[in-house]
């Protein structure tokens, strides 16, 4: 529906208000002024009912379709808050989604800028608006533009006022424009007086009818460029193309013609010789009809605009660095920034937080989309909020984390939003924020939380001692469990550096302090020491890696440890069982210089009385000297699970079962004597590498059940259906998960086992006795 057509039927009964705001001959200089300090195209006084909005003076600098006389439905255009609330609106930035229109070819009033102050009576009654519209983002809301627009509005309204209170014949000539024989220019001259630019009303001679300080400064002698057809060359006016002006094309002379001209460059010479560069405008003023053909008794009048180009160009420099400098940080972190309208629900959203929403740019959107996205767990919070900020005995703040499902994508997403609400006369008028998607962060820390879940239930099952240690307060932080078993005491009774150095061999001391030293500068080191229980005085020896780590500025404060027991484990050893003193004396001569540890033990009774605390290695037990009854020890050792195996040697003489004999009762081996060095070391050798490899078995065991107890419930089913020889579907089926659930559970499993294959993860469930699910 075009502008004319809507204003069908009721442009007669606007007239009278049309005719009130004509006869104020200083709104088109007021209009001209808004245009230029606000720098948008479209400026207007509008009536303004429960049903229309009238205009009843326009300046269309950009075509935008209106005239005096239009009416719009008061729907289609933003002026609720103006006719409802007295309140203005100030509209930077509507968004693309908000482009401008012409009124030609839709209906809807559109904009990316907008502006609206209302014009009220002093009973308090509401006229209409004073606004301004523009095609591209402005920057309005600021203090000078505000205070321009509340003046003017005010003038109007009292002018209004004084027309309604005087007397005399209702066919009274409309007032010129600068009103200058009557007191009723004293408003307007007041408003110029403090405007933030050089602002002036000229006559026809170029003489100054109402003028500012700013504008004084430009024009000491108070007489406009081209005012004196270039008499004065102090002025010299150019074109856009940078041409010189003729002075019948200076902006006083082209606006005397009813023209308006904007921002003619200027060059001022200055008597001292200084040079100084300047933007003038003219812009017309007095009656519509005394634009092009002043009628008897009317003389035209100028509005001249002078502003200083370096200082307009600096600021508009500065204003660009900033904002280009806010806009890099804002996306740099990728905010969002967006407002609500918490009487109508109305929102304003960038693209990027509609993305966030799983929503097109173009979309619409309101409360109910809003709400009809955040995640019904998080639902009853987000609404908890909304009213917590909306409550005027609050502070207004918003501040919550919340998950939402994507409107057509359907993906889970979290976000962070912070903002507050403002109030006006105890009710919520106006609630702006910004947003932030935090779905990785979120990822991170779940992943985190279920790391350091990993680490608990794995140092809780770890034979290995895990401690964490404040270099700078010597306080132990963390000590893990299975400091009851090796050390003998409990966790909360080691509670400093001071307390574990204290249980170290003497001799060992001062390496371990050299240790502590060594970590502080940012090395790892192993150290081997002794310790002597706490609790039974026994000795106990512990290798140890001490690590540094490294706080986020990268000084070390912090270290950590993982100390095993490895009182059974120190090397290759040999225990030698032989009552005979020669035949021992061969045993060392031969194994000594192989690289062996010897222990040497004058009977099998010794070697059985401490058997449970030697380290693992290789019994040679000689039963020449004491006959059969010493392979007693034998079965003993292997019925114990010692990790002692055992070689015999002796003489059979002729009986050809005695090696059997000794073999059955746990000999590895049998050497009948006199053997041969190569023989025996060959049979040494063989016994620790089946000792090796019975210890590899018996740590990958324990290993996998400590990978395995570190698993989550979850994790668990998970590997029992693998083993059983699911699929991710069967599994899945049986637990109640989708396939994708099932393999995001399946890749955690293979991550904690450490095993990159499924057969290797089988193998490991399997040493760890882990039983398949029945029924898959």
């Amino acid at each position: 529906m075009s502008a004319s057509a809507m204003c069908q039927g009721k442009t007669r009964r606007c007239l009278p208000d049309l005719s009130a705001i004509e006869s104020i001959a200083a709104v088109p200089a007021m209009l001209d002024i808004i245009c230029h300090i606000t720098g948008l195209g479209f400026a207007a006084v509008a009536r303004i009912t429960n049903d229309a909005w009238q205009a009843c003076s326009v300046r269309d600098n950009v075509g935008f379709g209106l005239r005096e006389s239009d009416v719009l439905r008061a729907d289609t255009v933003p002026c609720r808050e103006v006719r409802q609330h007295r309140r203005p609106i100030v509209i930077s930035d509507a968004g693309p989604g908000q482009a401008v229109r012409r009124l030609s070819s839709s209906e809807r009033f559109g904009f990316r800028s907008y502006i609206s102050f209302p014009i009220t009576m002093p009973d308090g009654s509401l006229f209409g608006t004073l606004c301004a519209i523009g095609a591209t983002p402005a920057r309005l809301d600021q203090p000078e533009i505000r205070e321009v627009f509340e003046q003017f509005s005010e003038l109007i309204g009292l002018q209004l006022d004084l027309q309604q209170r005087s007397s005399g014949p209702a066919d009274q000539p409309r007032k010129d424009a600068v009103m200058a024989s009557s007191g009723e220019d004293e408003p307007l001259a007041t408003l110029i007086e403090h405007l933030p630019v050089g602002v002036g009303m000229f006559g026809p001679e170029g003489h100054a009818l109402i003028d500012n300080p700013v504008l004084r400064r430009f024009l000491p002698q108070g007489r406009v460029p081209g005012a004196d057809n270039g008499a004065d060359t102090r002025w010299t006016g150019y074109a856009a193309d940078g041409t010189v002006l003729d002075p019948r094309d200076y902006p006083f002379a082209r606006a005397l013609r009813g023209d308006a001209a904007l921002c003619a460059r200027f060059l001022y010479r200055a008597a001292d010789g200084s040079e100084s560069w300047t933007r003038i405008s003219g812009l017309p003023v007095g009656s519509r009809a005394a634009r092009t053909s002043p009628p008897s008794g009317s003389e035209p009048a100028v509005l001249l605009i002078v502003e200083e180009e370096h200082e307009a160009r600096r600021t508009e420099e500065a204003l660009r660095k900033s904002e280009a400098r806010l806009q890099a940080a804002v996306d740099l972190v990728g905010l969002s920034s967006f407002s609500w309208d918490p009487a109508t629900g109305e929102l304003n959203w960038d693209a990027r937080l509609k993305a966030i929403w799983g929503l097109p740019p173009d979309a619409h959107v309101d409360r109910a989309v809003w709400l009809s996205a955040v995640h019904l767990e998080d639902r009853p919070r987000v609404e908890e909020a909304i009213a917590r900020c909306s409550d005027p005995a609050g502070d207004g703040v918003y501040n919550i984390e919340h998950r939402v499902i994507g409107v057509e994508d359907g993906v889970e997403r979290w976000v962070a939003t912070h903002g507050r609400t403002a109030f006006e006369n105890g009710r919520p008028a106006e609630f702006v924020g910004v947003a932030l998607e935090i779905t990785e962060r979120k990822r991170d820390e779940t992943t985190r939380r279920e790391n350091e879940e990993r680490f608990r239930r794995f140092a809780e099952h770890s034979t290995n001692v895990l401690w964490l240690a404040n270099l700078e307060s010597r306080r132990l932080t963390y000590l893990s469990r299975a400091l009851r078993h090796v050390w003998g005491v409990a966790p909360e009774r080691m509670t400093a550096i001071d307390s574990w150095l204290a249980t170290l061999h003497p001799d060992d001391r001062d390496s371990a302090n050299r240790t502590i030293e060594q970590v502080r500068g940012g090395d790892v080191v192993v150290l081997e020491y002794r310790i002597l229980r706490p609790s039974d005085g026994t000795v106990r020896r512990i290798r140890d890696t001490f690590f540094p780590i490294r706080s986020e500025d990268g000084q070390i404060r912090h270290m950590g440890g993982i100390a095993e027991d490895v009182t059974g484990r120190t090397g290759a050893r040999i225990y030698v069982v032989d009552e005979d003193p020669a035949s021992r004396q061969a045993l060392l001569t031969l194994l000594q210089p192989a690289g062996y540890e010897v222990q040497v033990f004058a009977n099998a009774a010794a070697l059985a009385e401490i058997a449970g605390s030697l380290q693992p290695g290789c019994v040679i037990l000689d039963i020449e000297a004491t006959g059969p009854e010493s392979l007693t020890v034998a079965k003993a050792l292997k019925a114990g699970g010692l990790a002692l195996p055992v070689l015999v040697s002796g003489r059979s003489h002729g009986d050809v079962g005695f090696g059997v004999r000794a073999m059955k009762a746990g000999a590895v081996d049998y050497l009948e004597k006199p053997w041969q060095p190569a023989a025996l070391l060959t049979a040494v050798s063989a016994a620790l590498a089946e000792l090796r490899t019975d210890t590899e078995r018996s740590q990958a065991r324990d290993d996998a059940k400590l990978r395995i107890a570190a698993l989550s419930a979850r994790e668990r089913e998970v590997l029992e259906g693998l083993l059983a020889g699911g699929t991710n579907k069967s599994i899945g089926r049986a637990l109640g998960l989708s396939p994708r659930t099932v393999e995001i559970h399946r890749a955690r499993v293979m991550e904690a086992l450490g095993v990159k294959t499924l057969p290797e993860a089988v193998l490991m469930a399997a040493r760890a006795g882990v039983q398949p699910t029945e029924g898959l």
